[in-house]
């Protein structure tokens, strides 16, 4: 039987550049992916099943308010940010490195619905195209990412019109070169890992816990690996480079929060939280304590207290900061001359619930 050890030695360049811990785990082959790979929340509350029938529906329990880690980072950068992506809903038009991310992890997670022997780059370059058009059948708007052909006019009003009164940029890609450079981005991923050594427990799976017995976490995992001795690895794919000062902060901040509700889940510490910089072929590896773990559900609960604080009062502020500058809502914020829409009466009455807003699988 060849060796199923993976180190993180053996994946390619291993950096510790903007990381407060670097750690070299061997992991043992790991679990069947019979065993879990669905897509089925992970979750804390057990069910039973009666013998006896209930003559009447149980009375169902108070809906918990809820956090994601994605809306936790907004609260933290922007309070206003928060408003207008929780409260106002307002439109965002995805930019194309944004849309590319989500294509790689579509493709990463099929790769490993093939034979152990089958996840070569050959085969990810060939799930490329069909999981694009699974996604333009779901989302149609993502055309408007691409230039429009030469002389066609029709093509380029349209693609004027889509971004009209938006802060993205025109679109200058063709479809061609998109997908060229997610396959570029997947070339990167081959020389961190083998995917022929590596048999995930779960893969782009909603896990969630619920802390202080008031606030339920939650948020989606690109993979989750479980050696045979039960240690817990995080994997999060990232598309963009490597972090750099605010963005290692949040990328941090996002796996902490996942080793936090799967303590929860499953009373052990993730031995190991990986970051996989797709772009840089660098991994990043971070490994959280109980008493670290313990200090983040502290903050975490002071967090949502002051979201709930801004909720009644309607005091959402702005926040200005370097992230400005990738920033959707310049229109509509005060540090740039404008006017938020006018704050939902509902949602600042006494225990209105505040829609939080979810994290969608891919998501960065």
């Amino acid at each position: 039987m060849p060796d199923a050890t993976v180190r993180a030695d053996d994946a390619g360049r291993v950096s510790s550049q903007g990381c407060p811990s670097l750690s070299h785990m061997t992991v043992e082959k790991l679990r069947d992916p019979s065993e879990s790979t669905s897509s089925t929340p992970i979750h804390t509350e057990a069910t039973t099943a009666g013998t006896e029938q209930s003559t009447a529906a149980p009375e169902a329990p108070p809906r918990l308010p809820s956090l994601s880690p994605s809306r936790a980072a907004d609260f933290k950068t922007c309070p206003l940010l928060f408003r207008f992506r929780t409260i106002d809903r307002l439109p965002e038009q995805p930019s194309a490195d944004q849309v590319r991310g989500t294509l790689v992890h579509a493709v990463l997670e099929r790769l490993f619905d093939l034979p152990a022997s089958e996840r070569t780059p050959e085969r990810a370059a060939e799930l490329v195209a069909p999981q694009w058009q699974r996604l333009l059948a779901e989302q149609e708007d993502l055309a408007g990412l691409f230039a429009p052909a030469p002389g066609d006019g029709a093509a380029a009003g349209d693609a004027t019109a889509a971004t009209a009164g938006d802060a993205t940029v025109p679109p200058t890609l063709t479809p061609e070169e998109f997908l060229a450079s997610a396959t570029d981005l997947l070339s990167g991923y081959f020389t961190m890992e083998d995917p022929r050594r590596l048999e995930p427990a779960q893969r782009e799976t909603l896990i969630e816990a619920v802390v202080d017995d008031r606030l339920l976490i939650r948020g989606y995992v690109d993979r989750l690996d479980i050696s045979p001795a039960g240690d817990l690895r995080v994997v999060d794919y990232k598309t963009g480079g490597a972090p750099r000062e605010a963005f290692e902060a949040r990328a941090l901040f996002q796996l902490k929060f996942y080793a936090l509700v799967l303590w929860r889940i499953h009373g052990v510490v993730p031995r190991v939280l990986r970051l996989l910089y797709l772009r840089d072929a660098e991994v990043c590896d971070y490994s959280p304590d109980l008493d670290e773990l313990l200090r983040f559900e502290r903050n975490l609960l002071a967090l949502w207290q002051a979201i709930e604080r801004a909720r009644q009062t309607g005091d959402f502020r702005p926040k200005p900061s370097r992230l400005c500058g990738w920033c959707s809502h310049q229109a509509h914020c005060p540090a740039f001359g404008g006017n938020p829409p006018p704050y939902p009466v509902a949602v600042a009455a006494p225990g209105a619930p505040l829609p939080t807003g979810e994290d969608a699988p891919g998501a960065e």
